[in-house]
Formats: structure tokens, sequence, C-alpha cells
């Protein structure tokens, strides 16, 4: 018995192949608005978490135990970086703060604009130091530095960040504003549809693999300062370099990130106390990774390497590894390939006037 074909005229044919487009680009558009409404729904739900414990507060009165214990009145603030692994590290904060007893907040700017304004910048400084329930605190976002001094703060919240190598940053966040990650598999992306290679994009001349796009370590380091905007500037990048070691409690590298985490640990245990074995059995620690990521060619990272930019974001990453190593070298010591964090190295002696 043959096989029983239905042929359908060109014209209908047409109309199927426009009306099946049509719906689909109908069907993303609803998925597009659901996630925004989703969102929407998400920062209400934030916000009246938080009017709730404001509320209460101000209703308890003045708090009798307002001035917090040492050990208590922490704030560590994660400006993160985009597509340094700042979700993976940032995961083990979430991990870790129930057993150690420390709250974790995100910090969620409209549109993932780095820059607040100048009222919000007072505001955010006013909630981070004055709100002792969210004490011992940890804050992560993609948020560039902000120099808490210049409102008068007493006591500075500690910053730390990680830093990756600037071509293979672009390239990660290339494809992950194309096919996503596996931290959100079903979210549509900005770029999604468009399947054309990052080095295909160099080739082109394409806005979205440009040199400029390089521009985000050094103005995330160097701050609110208009200068640091500006693209290829000198001064922004002296900046950056001057608040990494000044302003930093430490600063890792993407690609040795596990000995970042093993240095916070020893360093800060109150909050990262169980954070380097998390990171080497734990689930989430390696659960977001960019889909779909081809690795450039030699002939695409020359061309790139040829940009001003790439030489002012490469001086500052090589600047940023040399001070980790040398802050790696001097805490830690390696036997059979393994490191292992240094014991107390100092000790005090001739202590005088002599106790009876």
């Amino acid at each position: 018995m043959g096989l029983l074909r239905i042929m359908m005229p060109p014209k209908l044919q047409l109309l199927a192949v426009v009306a099946f487009a049509v719906a689909m680009l109908f069907l993303e558009n609803q998925i597009q608005k659901l996630e925004e409404s989703r969102a929407k729904l998400e920062r209400a739900i934030a916000r009246h978490e938080v009017r709730e414990i404001e509320q209460r507060h101000t209703m308890d009165g003045p708090r009798q135990d307002a001035t917090l214990d040492e050990e208590e009145d922490i704030v560590i603030i994660y400006n993160r970086v985009p597509k340094t692994a700042s979700t993976s590290f940032t995961n083990i904060a979430y991990d870790l703060c129930a057993k150690n007893r420390y709250h974790v907040l995100h910090i969620n700017t409209t549109k993932n604009n780095p820059v607040m304004s100048l009222q919000d910048q007072v505001r955010f400084v006013k909630n981070i130091t004055s709100w002792n329930e969210m004490k011992p605190g940890f804050y992560h976002g993609h948020i560039s530095y902000l120099d808490f001094a210049k409102f008068g703060v007493k006591k500075k919240p500690i910053y730390i960040n990680v830093v990756r190598d600037p071509i293979e940053r672009l390239v990660s966040y290339y494809y992950f504003l194309r096919f996503g990650d596996d931290y959100r598999p079903g979210l549509r992306r900005r770029k999604q549809g468009d399947k054309k290679t990052f080095d295909e994009c160099v080739a082109e001349g394409g806005s979205d693999c440009a040199p400029e796009k390089l521009w985000l370590q050094i103005p995330f380091f160097c701050g609110h300062s208009s200068e640091c905007w500006n693209v290829g500037s000198r001064w922004a990048m002296d900046q950056a370099k001057y608040n990494l070691v000044n302003e930093y409690f430490l600063v890792g590298v993407t690609e040795e990130l596990e000995d970042f985490i093993m240095l916070l640990e020893a360093a800060l245990p109150r909050f990262f106390r169980g954070a380097t074995d998390l990171y080497r059995t734990g689930k989430k620690s390696h659960l977001r990774k960019t889909t779909e990521k081809k690795l450039p060619t030699k002939q695409t990272i020359a061309k790139l390497q040829q940009s001003d930019i790439w030489k002012m974001e490469n001086e500052f990453y090589e600047f940023a590894l040399e001070q980790f190593q040398f802050m790696r070298a001097h805490a830690v010591r390696e036997k059979d390939g393994d490191l292992y964090i240094l014991a107390q190295n100092f000790f005090y002696e001739k202590i005088y006037p002599k106790s009876n």
C-alpha cells in the first residue's frame, strides 16, 4: 500500500509558514512578558520584605544592642564583574549563610546599571551602615566601586572581587547573551537567535565584540567618577589599580578561584568557614556555565590584542593577578602538589612592664 501524500498548493504552504512564524513570535513575546512580570513580582516582594523589617525596627524603638559586637558588625560587598564566575562564588555564600549565621543580600539595580544616582548612593550607604538586622552581611551585585569614606562613614565595608582575562570574559559574555547558561536555561536572552560566532563578529567589525566592550573591569574598580567610564582613560586605570590595592581586602582571579576561596576562608572564617570544601565537593559551585561557547581563533585574539583598550584592560588584569599571587605566596605553602594555609607566623615578646 503506497503512502498517502497530501499536497498543499504553494500559496497555502506559504500561508502556513507565515502563520507558524507569527505564532512563534507571539509565543516568544508572551514568554518575555511573563519573565518581565516575574521580575517585577520578585522586586515587589523584596521591597515588601525590606519594609516589614524597617517597620519592625521602627516599632521596636531604639535597640538596646544597637552597638553590635565587633565580630558581628561586619559587612562585605562583592561588587561582582559580569562573567567572572561571580554566580559560582555567590552560590557558596548562599550555601554557607545559615550555617555560619550571616545574611546574603543581592543588590538588584535597574537594567543592571553599575552606576548609582547620587541619591541612591546616599540611600545605599545608609542602608549598609545602619541596617544592623542584616549584619553580619554579604552584599553582592553588578555595581561599580563606591567610596564610603566620602559620605562620612566611620567604619567602611570590606570589598572583595574577582577579575578574569579580558578576552575570555568578553567571549563568555558574547555567547551568554545569545545562548544563556545552564543556571536558567529557559530564560530568553537579549540576543537569542543570533547564531553568529564571536570570530565572525570580530571579522565583520560587529558592535557586540568591539574592543570598547572590553572596557568593564577597569571602570568597575575605578568607581562612580565620570572619567572611570571614559573608554581608554589612563586616569581610570590608575585609579582602578589604586582602589584594588588600597580599598579591596582581596581580589582573586577566575582562573584560580579555588585559591581565592581558600584565602578568604583563612582570613574571614566568620563568613567563609567550610567554603573550600564546599567549592571542591558541592554541586552548585560549578553550576553556571555558558552554553554553546566557541573558543576564538588565534587570528581573532591577535586582532583584539592590537587595541589600546585591550592593552589597558590586560595590564589591569595582569596587575590584579600579580597582587593576588603575591598575597597567596605569603599565605600558603605547597606540599605534594597541594596548598596548605600557613599557621600564625608571629608572636609577642618582651612585654613590659612585667605583671606581678
